[in-house]
């Protein structure tokens, strides 16, 4: 019994024993401790990277164990992230873990210190953390250098809206700092005297080249700053996957791109299948390859994962691939048996597995828009009739198939162009004439506009012109103009004809148009009317004729005033009255005239209306020359008849007449308005646009006005030019004028009468003396002795008679007052013998010595009273004769007064049959006849009384 209790206690002892080495031996693995820790700094993404290991695992022992970490900031007391990290550890393996901290790091001293624990089902007991490791301390403010300020995290890129934490270091916490983003000022945290930092939130894109943050002291000049890049990333987009022969899938989406950085990111793609758990890297930025395995594995299920520096994103795609099928496109396509009208497409498909009935699908394209579209089903070939086609028409048809089961998209198009084989013209040429009458013949100029494509079925070669005089039916006359002309000019005769113009094709010919010509055009005068075009075009309308009319023509021309014209016309039916003629070739400005014609049973055109408008009117170009007349003290007329107003571009609806004055206010009739100068005037307006004179009423005497007139349109005025000075004149002026200007005219008329009968005047006011030497006496008398003699000499010729009349002193009487008494004669008988009988002799008078005698019917003798009886004296002395007569003379011309004495020249060759006959005497002693022209003498009247008359002796010559 005591050996059995003996046994008992030794082996509980050794039971004992065992079950504390089984639980030291177990109790290993759960204090598995993390050894030889170390940490490492990356400044750019500001994260701390530790690695560490576990060394007393045994040898290929692999446990899951999880490890927590700690790290505290500033001080190891103050923890700023814990975390859990499971992974699976070996034996002396090399683990690491990594923590991006949101502070820079050189903003403040961070610690790090951790503990381990076997998380494995392996060991069902507790697990039981290990021992910390120490604080392993980061600082790394130390080997920042001596500057005395610095800003953090250097050129950080984030995404907009992100959250970023900005910090400055300074090495004097006496300085103040100031922080500034953008130029606006931020507000911090202060961790300690020489760290402060700045929170921002929700950070927004600025500009590519980044955001400017910067921090200054408030004493000295130190600066430093930082820039902070932010990007607009955009999301991948359109992804999806198809396949063109159920052996490929083709993957494809649109890159996503981080806008707003000058340098784009480097970006992975990453294409994984969830069904077949299978996964590729692509290599393209857009597209990717994916083979379908010959299971034929329907369902597929895709995520397109794109990770970059800053982020990881995906997108996801689920689909049966019968249903993505995209088929390629149609080969093997030809156009053939094609006619005029009709035409057959033949095509192939490619094969797409078991699902080989493909939906084709037909368009035909005419002049770029698809004028017919047809589907069919196909397996392998297909075919279509094309129908309806125009002749000589190119076409394009062109073919696409999809999948008929489950449509997901058209294959590509095949495309062939093929053109229709050519037919007759459909439509007769549309034919317009222009009628003149040229020297007593009709030219007929025809025009036609070319047929469209659809109407001449092919190129047309030229056109067939018949002409058939109706007067005479069995004439016709074929010309044929060759295209592409448009019209021929032709001469015809005052009989009427009928004109057929058909278009010809290689295949045949067009109907005919035919238009006739009357001898006798009958075009009555038709008013024209105005009307107004629009954006639209003229709207032209007319009244609807009686009787039969086969229709309209509206005529026109494109370029007004240009010779060539461009002819144009459209052509209406008989129940139409009105029409919109529209034309690109229609400009603002411009006067464009219509002509509507009525078409008769017989074809011919009657003129019905004219028409005649601008598409646009415009302000006057330019303004009428104007000249002013009638200028009075009151008033003064402007006219301007020389203005051509249907040139203008736009129809003249008045004139604007603008007058200054120094006047404040406007005369009747006129009205204030303002120039474009901002200068104040007075305004007529003159609403007839036919008016070319205007009279401006109502003005001041001596003043001055300025006047200038432009036309105007429903736009507005023409160009303002100078303004036209004048002054009124004086009230009183044109009196004056009245009266001078007769009086000086009437004197340049007598200066200029005068003038032209100067010679005249002289002869009758003051006649020059004759000269003896040129007398024409001279050439009556020849003389026998001595035929070159001309002179006569008193020694050749005695005078026969002296004349002496001695006027009374006393009252002076007139020639008609006078009593009327005979002439008293004085006869100088010749003193030689030989010399008997009288002699004819010539009597002539001299009025400048007598004027007073002109009166007298005797040839200038003034008869002297009996009372007054001459004396005679002799003188004896050859030399005293001359002298006494000649001084007498001269001294008698200077005593007498003007009007006192009259002088009587008689020549001593005075024939007695001139003068008075019947004062003679019976008897008279008749003087010697002489021959030659003696020297003549003027006695002047009342020298003395009795007057004495000297005779000269025969010896003696007058020199």
């Amino acid at each position: 019994m005591a050996l059995f209790s003996a046994f008992q206690t030794t082996f509980l002892l050794a039971l004992l024993s065992l079950k504390t080495y089984q639980s030291e031996v177990l109790s290993e693995p759960l204090s598995l401790a993390p050894e030889s820790l170390e940490v490492s700094i990356d400044s750019a993404r500001q994260c701390l990277h530790l690695q560490w290991s576990v060394h007393n695992l045994a040898y290929h022992q692999e446990l899951k164990m999880v490890f927590q970490i700690e790290i505290s900031r500033i001080k190891t007391s103050n923890v700023i992230w814990v975390e859990n990290y499971s992974t699976t550890v070996k034996r002396n393996q090399v683990l690491r873990w990594s923590w991006e901290s949101k502070l820079p790091l050189e903003c403040a001293k961070h610690s790090v210190r951790m503990r381990g624990a076997v998380d494995d089902a392996q060991v069902p007991e507790l697990r039981f953390w290990s021992n910390w490791t120490s604080w392993e301390e980061v600082d790394v403010q130390s080997s920042l250098g001596h500057d005395p300020l610095f800003v953090f995290p250097k050129d950080k890129l984030v995404e907009e809206g992100s959250n970023v934490t900005i910090c400055y270091v300074s090495r004097s916490h006496q300085n103040n700092i100031s922080c500034y983003l953008e130029g606006v000022r931020m507000h911090g945290e202060q961790l300690d005297p020489n760290v402060c930092v700045f929170h921002l939130k929700n950070v927004p894109f600025i500009r590519e080249t980044g955001t400017n943050i910067y921090c200054k002291a408030d004493r000295g000049d130190v600066i430093k700053g930082i820039v902070l890049f932010v990007s607009i990333f955009e999301e991948t987009k359109d992804f999806s996957c198809e396949t063109r022969d159920l052996k490929t899938l083709n993957c494809t989406w649109a890159p996503g791109s981080d806008a707003g950085l000058l340098t784009q990111l480097s970006q992975s793609y990453t294409l994984f299948e969830s069904f077949s758990g299978k996964k590729t890297l692509c290599k393209h930025k857009s597209w990717c390859n994916w083979q379908v395995p010959p299971d034929s594995q329907e369902m597929y299920n895709f995520t397109l994962t794109a990770e970059n520096y800053l982020r990881k994103r995906s997108v996801h795609l689920l689909f049966n691939l019968t249903h993505r099928v995209h088929p390629m496109a149609p080969f093997n396509v030809f156009v053939k048996n094609v006619s005029a009208t009709n035409a057959t497409m033949t095509w192939k498909v490619h094969s797409v597995g078991n699902y080989s009935t493909l939906l084709c699908q037909i368009e035909l394209y005419g002049e770029g828009k698809v004028i017919q579209k047809q589907n069919v089903s196909v397996k392998v070939n297909g075919k279509h009739l094309m129908k309806k086609l125009e002749p000589s028409t190119e076409y394009a048809a062109q073919v696409r198939c999809a999948n008929a089961n489950h449509f997901w998209k058209w294959s590509e198009w095949t495309r062939r162009n093929f053109t229709t084989a050519e037919a007759a013209p459909s439509e007769a040429p549309d034919v317009w004439r222009n009628v003149k009458s040229v020297q007593g013949h009709c030219v007929v100029t025809l025009f036609w506009k070319p047929l469209s494509k659809l109407q001449a079925n092919g190129k047309i070669l030229f056109y067939n012109v018949v002409l058939e005089n109706l007067d005479r039916p069995s004439t016709l006359k074929l010309l044929s103009i060759p295209a592409p002309a448009n019209g021929t000019e032709l001469t015809l005769d005052q009989c009427s004809y009928q004109i057929r113009v058909t278009a010809n094709n290689s295949v045949g010919t067009s109907p005919a148009s035919v238009i006739a010509v009357s001898g006798d055009p009958g075009n009555k005068e038709v008013e024209e009317e105005r009307v107004r075009g629009t954006e639209d075009g003229f709207c032209l309308s007319w009244k609807p004729q009686p009787g039969d009319v086969t229709g309209y023509v509206v005529e026109w021309c494109e370029r007004p005033g240009d010779p060539l014209c461009d002819l144009q016309w459209k052509n209406l039916g008989p129940d139409t009255t009105s029409t919109v003629v529209s034309s690109d070739a229609f400009r603002p400005g411009v006067r464009y005239n219509f002509r509507i014609y009525g078409i008769s049973t017989e074809r011919i055109p009657y003129l019905l209306e004219k028409k005649t408008g601008y598409s646009q009117e415009l302000v006057p170009s330019d303004n009428p020359q104007v000249l002013m007349s009638n200028l009075t003290s009151y008033s003064f007329t402007l006219s301007w008849k020389d203005y051509a107003a249907e040139s203008q571009p736009g129809f003249v609806r008045g004139y604007s007449l603008y007058l200054k004055s120094k006047a404040a206010r406007c005369l009747p009739g006129s009205e204030k308005a303002v120039l474009s100068d901002d200068s104040i005037c007075c305004k007529y307006k003159i609403d007839n646009p036919k008016q070319k004179t205007f009279v401006v009423e109502n003005l001041q005497p001596a003043s001055f006005y300025e006047f200038f007139l432009t036309p105007y349109t429903s736009v507005g005025e023409g160009p303002q030019g100078a303004f036209t000075k004048v002054t009124t004149p004086d009230e009183y002026s044109h009196i004056l004028i009245r009266v001078i200007l007769p009086m000086i005219f009437s004197i340049l008329l007598i200066m200029i009468l005068c003038y032209l009968k100067s010679q005249w005047m002289k002869e009758k006011c003051y006649p020059d003396i004759p000269d003896p030497y040129k007398s024409s006496v001279l050439s009556l008398i020849k003389s026998k002795e001595n035929p070159r003699l001309t002179i006569m000499n008193v020694k050749d010729c005695i005078p026969d008679a002296i004349e002496v009349i001695n006027k009374q002193e006393g009252t002076r009487k007139s020639l008609t007052e006078t009593e009327p008494t005979k002439p008293t004669y004085l006869y100088l008988l010749p003193t030689e013998k030989s010399h008997s009988g009288p002699g004819p002799c010539i009597c002539f008078e001299n009025f400048t010595y007598n004027q007073a005698a002109s009166d007298s019917a005797s040839c200038g003798h003034v008869p002297v009273t009996p009372k007054a009886q001459p004396q005679l004296g002799l003188l004896t002395s050859s030399e005293n004769g001359p002298k006494a007569l000649g001084k007498n003379y001269v001294n008698s011309l200077g005593e007498i007064p003007a009007g006192e004495t009259n002088l009587n020249y008689v020549s001593q060759l005075a024939s007695p049959m001139c003068g008075d006959k019947s004062s003679l005497p019976t008897n008279p002693p008749e003087p010697a006849l002489c021959s030659e022209y003696k020297t003549q003498m003027a006695i002047p009247m009342g020298l003395a009384s009795p007057p004495s008359i000297t005779l000269l002796d025969e010896g003696e010559h007058d020199h």
